[in-house]
């Protein structure tokens, strides 16, 4: 009988453990510099995921199936809340001990982290500005491109309620950043009275709008606790710059219309 072809698999060998635990290498003898590498990989492990997620949300969402766009959501909301519970984590680590190692950082930033930039793209932002980091060979400046020529997640829910039975157009530039839109605010409330999977499936939307901004706060506000009004690392404008992206809604007619709710 010959062998399984899977009896070599192991834990280990499963979840390539011997690559991930060797990819820590702190560049100082600083305690806490381990930490700050692990939580940033973690990060990156999150933004990952939320791609995956996303992009079978907009494929089912396209496909007008409320129940599964339903339940990704509620993952993606979950991985959101993980994600903001993790900068508690971080915070126990105070301006000094980050002052112990930041030097060691040289040109590395968070403002070069491709996935997030993706996953801004992927939720409809439009700024060519943020190609400001990376060269143009560089493989994360291509996806970023690519996310921001493609429809945003704002334009497959759009496509969904038309699916649903919903008169909304869905003809727009997907390359161009979406505007707020008086008619789609009119389609909403009617969305809403009705009552049914689609009202929650905007509902989940707003959660999840709410929950990236509830993220970029606790961001901002753990950058600045933690080197003040410094320049940030690799000569970014730090926390000056974080508080910018606050309270800039992904889905901004979700919003407008809860005045009329």
């Amino acid at each position: 009988m010959s062998p399984s072809p899977h009896a070599a698999l192991t834990y280990t060998s499963y979840l390539a453990l011997d690559e991930v635990l060797e990819a820590q290498r702190p560049r100082s003898d600083e305690h806490d510099e381990m930490l700050f590498i692990v939580i940033h990989q973690v990060y990156e492990l999150w933004f990952k995921q939320l791609l995956h997620e996303l992009a079978y949300l907009q494929e089912r969402l396209e496909a007008g199936d409320t129940a599964h766009a339903i339940r990704t959501l509620r993952r993606i909301l979950t991985v959101f809340k993980v994600v903001v519970a993790q900068i508690d984590v971080l915070e126990t680590m105070t301006p000094r001990q980050f002052t112990g190692f930041r030097a060691r950082l040289d040109a590395s930033s968070g403002f070069q982290s491709g996935q997030f930039r993706e996953l801004e793209a992927v939720l409809g932002r439009r700024d060519d500005k943020v190609f400001e980091h990376y060269p143009e060979e560089s493989p994360y400046r291509a996806r970023i491109a690519a996310a921001m020529a493609r429809p945003s997640l704002y334009d497959s829910f759009v496509r969904y309620l038309a699916v649903r039975g919903y008169k909304v157009d869905t003809e727009r530039d997907v390359r161009e950043q979406a505007e707020p839109s008086p008619a789609l605010q009119r389609i909403l409330l009617d969305v809403y009275a009705d009552d049914g999977g689609e009202a929650t499936v905007a509902e989940h939307l707003v959660d999840l709008d709410e929950g990236l901004q509830e993220w970029r706060y606790r961001h901002v506000k753990m950058v600045e606790r933690t080197i003040g009004a410094k320049i940030g690392t690799g000569g970014s404008p730090g926390a000056a710059y974080l508080r910018t992206t606050l309270f800039a809604p992904v889905f901004p007619d979700l919003w407008a219309v809860r005045s009329e709710l």
